[in-house]
């Protein structure tokens, strides 16, 4: 896997980054795998803040969350409005999920078929 591999200068890092086949690398040395395969999360040091305008570019063409370091550990996670919204409404769901789940484990579930004929008693279809 590691054949043909490639060594890096990064540019925000100022240091040699080995880089594998099949992922690239951005401006600031944040390496992704190419679509279609798994991405590896954006990491970028707290310094790299400064530049906002590249900081929101990057954030809305992420879809995932990017990891912002500070003295090399984890300090910061920041996403688009979108990414956002979408981890909210993923959390609500799932929340949801384990609410009937609770439910289910707890008797209080009906068969769909009586439920749809009460349905339509109730409202005469």
């Amino acid at each position: 896997m590691w054949r043909n591999c490639g060594i890096k200068k990064s540019s925000c890092n100022d240091i040699l980054i080995l880089t594998p086949p099949l992922r690239s690398w951005d401006n600031c040395g944040t390496m992704s795998v190419r679509k279609g395969l798994s991405t590896l999360p954006r990491i970028i040091p707290i310094r790299d803040l400064k530049d906002t305008t590249a900081i929101s570019q990057m954030c809305s063409e992420a879809d995932e969350p990017v990891y912002i370091t500070k003295n090399g550990y984890g300090d910061m996670v920041i996403m688009s409005m979108k990414v956002y919204e979408e981890k909210m409404f993923m959390t609500e769901v799932y929340s949801k999920l384990a609410e009937a789940e609770v439910e289910a484990k707890e008797g209080k579930v009906s068969d769909a078929r009586g439920g749809l004929a009460a349905l339509r008693e109730k409202y005469g279809l």
